[in-house]
């Protein structure tokens, strides 16, 4: 069994597979941030953003994705395009999928989260590349 956070990730790479896209890394880091999941389906680049909560916890997953958390996402994405330069030709565009549990788990134990019910939802699109709030 996974920690919470793990299964997330594991769940929302399967969710993108079965969607035809191909995830080409999972936790990309930079000096900036990390990316959870970088997906290509046709001619779009897809930066993944995967947030799982609890009920026990005061927002949403999705609400937990503030704007400095986004700006973080796009900086590390301007990183991985300079690594990969190939797939500057993509489209790019940046997605959140979300998990929200609607019960409590201890942080240190492990579950099979699968079990438990849960909302999920994949936004397309979540935010875009605002060249003003980028200072590299």
């Amino acid at each position: 069994m996974i920690r919470l956070g793990q299964w997330a990730e594991l769940e929302a790479a399967q969710r993108l597979q079965v969607a035809g896209f191909e995830v080409v890394a999972h936790n990309y880091y930079s000096r900036y941030g990390e990316i959870d999941l970088i997906a290509l389906q046709r001619q779009q680049l897809i930066f993944v953003e995967v947030k799982a909560r609890t009920v026990s916890q005061y927002a949403t997953a999705v609400e937990t994705i503030s704007l400095v958390k986004q700006v973080k996402i796009i900086k590390t994405a301007l990183s991985y395009l300079q690594a990969q330069p190939r797939l500057l030709e993509y489209d790019l565009r940046f997605d959140v999928i979300c998990f929200d549990f609607y019960r409590k788990f201890a942080k240190n134990v492990q579950y099979e989260f699968s079990k438990f019910s849960y909302d999920w939802q994949w936004i397309e699109n979540a935010f875009h590349v605002d060249i003003n709030l980028i200072n590299l």
